[in-house]
């Protein structure tokens, strides 16, 4: 679930004991990939982990990705390094190789990157990944994921834990202002990297940026963003877990590789608990093949679990494509999930 966002003013440098609060779930790991790219947010980072780590805490690895797309990447990532001998932590670059795609080339640097600091994280006691994510990206993610119509799990947010790559990426900064890391920078005469990038109107999360301001004028700011994100989380979390429990108590099983479930009986509860009840058992067909498909788009499982409802309720068969497999809805409430293309053979579970 999405960290709670915190409240002191938002001008004042991090202190000591909030950075112990933060990083107090960390505290367990024996190594910690640091990503720092040099801005502000993983400046502060690195020096508050830093400070922390020297009571005896865990080690850090600071990990510094060069994307190859400006010039002034190489450049950058050696003053990281310079700075982390200054604080007694290894450092080691990695260079993001291969031609870079002509569109959607933030998308792809993101997935290159957590790849690259995913390999670092396999290295012996190192399994957690930490970045600095703060109340404001958490805000731009919120915006972005609203305009894109998603649903409770988008507009959940980032989670302060998460899995990407077989590591754990944590990111205990999520309820802190930006404004808060550039004053713990300035405050500790850290000099920090301005990526011009981040200031690029080609972007969409760049052009989300610049309406915060605005929007914070309207009483819409990243901290209130951020416990929206928080509430939606923890309500996300409920539904699945009622989703969860709702598809474990109907009859279901497994005949000649197929799965089926009583739709039917699952038809009682509410229609959010369908639909992700639907999705679930997708879910789980899908990580029983060799090759998993991929997950539906939130809009096409709503419209298929619609019809599978309306269908259900008044007893007639349906057909519908999801994700690979093929629904087949029996008029006696039994729905059956296989992989498109399959032969039909067997008998219908119902008489099982």
């Amino acid at each position: 679930m999405t960290a709670a966002p915190a409240g002191p003013a938002e001008s004042e440098p991090l202190t000591a004991a909030e950075a112990d609060v933060l990083f107090r779930p960390l505290a367990h790991d024996d190594t910690l990939v640091v990503a720092v790219s040099g801005g502000p947010d993983s400046i502060a980072l690195l020096a508050l982990l830093a400070d922390w780590t020297g009571r005896g805490r865990p080690r850090l690895l600071v990990v510094t990705i060069d994307h190859g797309l400006r010039p002034e990447a190489a450049q950058e990532a050696m003053m990281v390094g310079e700075l982390c001998a200054k604080l007694g932590v290894e450092h080691r670059t990695r260079r993001w190789q291969g031609p870079k795609p002509q569109a959607g080339v933030q998308e792809k640097a993101r997935a290159a990157r957590y790849a690259l600091l995913a390999e670092e994280a396999r290295v012996p006691g190192a399994t957690t990944i930490v970045t600095a994510h703060t109340a404001d990206d958490q805000a731009e993610t919120l915006l972005m994921r609203m305009a894109a119509g998603s649903g409770l799990a988008g507009l959940a947010g980032m989670a302060p834990r998460s899995a990407v790559n077989g590591a754990v990426l944590a990111r205990p900064l999520l309820g802190i202002a930006k404004s808060r890391l550039i004053a713990t920078c300035e405050a500790r005469g850290l000099a920090f990297i301005r990526d011009p990038s981040n200031d690029d109107p080609r972007f969409a999360r760049i052009r989300w940026r610049a309406l915060l301001p605005a929007l914070a004028h309207e009483g819409l700011t990243a901290q209130r963003l951020g416990q929206l994100a928080h509430r939606l989380a923890r309500a996300d979390e409920s539904l699945d877990r009622l989703a969860a429990h709702a598809l474990a108590s109907v009859p279901a099983g497994d005949e000649n590789g197929r799965r089926w479930f009583d739709f039917a009986r699952l038809c009682g509860e509410p229609e959010e608990i369908v639909i992700r009840s639907l999705g679930l058992a997708l879910a789980a067909a899908q990580d029983g093949e060799a090759q998993a498909g991929v997950p539906p788009r939130l809009a096409r499982l709503e419209d298929c679990a619609k019809a599978l409802i309306a269908a259900a309720r008044a007893g007639r068969a349906l057909q519908r494509t999801l994700g690979g497999f093929r629904l087949s809805l029996a008029g006696d409430g039994v729905l059956t999930l296989m992989r498109e293309g399959e032969r039909r053979r067997g008998v219908h579970p119902a008489t099982v």
